[in-house]
């Protein structure tokens, strides 16, 4: 991505608070408009906490978030998704008592579901629409993970945050995950993505920033990490080769 467009997203010496625990110490990432961020890093680094902190489910004890230049620091979560923004939580966040179909309608917050944009949904998910009138709760853990993310997608949005995507898919749906989310990129969706799984963030991001400790450790291009093992090794403890 042109370093130059204007960030959607810019966090700014964020810390974050959990209890007595602190988390993030000072956190500064800036997501270009219109681009894929991969947020990569360690188990415990902070990727999800930072995530939750921009969502408000969590509230920075210091810092800035900025979104399209406005100060969201201070948002609670409904006025956060008032603004375009929607997150996958690792943890799926369906409601399993009810059926897929309602699952999605109640994802769409604007009016009824919208046929075309179903149907483009089905066609990167099939299994949703086979299992359209069951009880999420029975899906199976990757059906789940697919009903969660289409829950995000149901509705054009501004800025889509994920929590490891591809977490219990097989790799043919994962395949079919690269595809939406570089459609939706085409149509103009910012998205902050953390992935465990650098073969996949290598085909998907455009930039990329590593997490260590509570804060990024490193920004730059997708395409510079693709081509560093050694710095690979270094921010990640592995290599793109070792993980195909």
């Amino acid at each position: 991505m042109n370093s130059s467009v204007q960030p959607l997203l810019a966090l700014d010496g964020v810390h974050t608070h959990i209890g007595p625990y602190h988390i993030l110490h000072g956190v500064d990432l800036a997501v270009a408009k219109g681009g894929i961020t991969m947020l990569l890093g360690r188990n415990g680094a902070g990727k999800t906490t930072t995530l939750r902190t921009v969502m408000g489910l969590w509230h920075a004890s210091a810092g800035t978030i900025r979104f399209d230049g406005n100060d969201i620091s201070e948002f609670a979560t409904p006025d956060v998704a008032r603004l375009d923004i929607a997150y996958v939580p690792e943890n799926m966040g369906i409601f399993s008592d009810l059926t897929v179909r309602e699952n999605l309608f109640l994802a769409a917050r604007k009016g009824p579901l919208d046929a075309a944009r179903l149907d483009w949904i089905f066609g990167f998910m099939p299994a949703l629409k086979t299992f359209w009138l069951q009880r999420a709760g029975l899906l199976s853990g990757g059906q789940k993970q697919m009903l969660s993310i289409a829950r995000a997608m149901v509705e054009p949005r501004r800025l889509l945050l994920v929590d490891e995507p591809s977490k219990g898919l097989a790799p043919a749906i994962i395949q079919n995950l690269i595809v939406a989310f570089g459609a939706l990129r085409d149509e103009g969706v910012t998205i902050l993505l953390v992935e465990q799984n650098f073969n996949f963030a290598s085909k998907l991001g455009d930039t990329v920033a590593v997490m260590d400790n509570g804060r990024v450790v490193h920004a730059g291009t997708m395409a510079a990490l693709v081509a560093d093992p050694e710095l690979q090794a270094r921010l990640l403890g592995l290599s793109l080769d070792s993980h195909q």
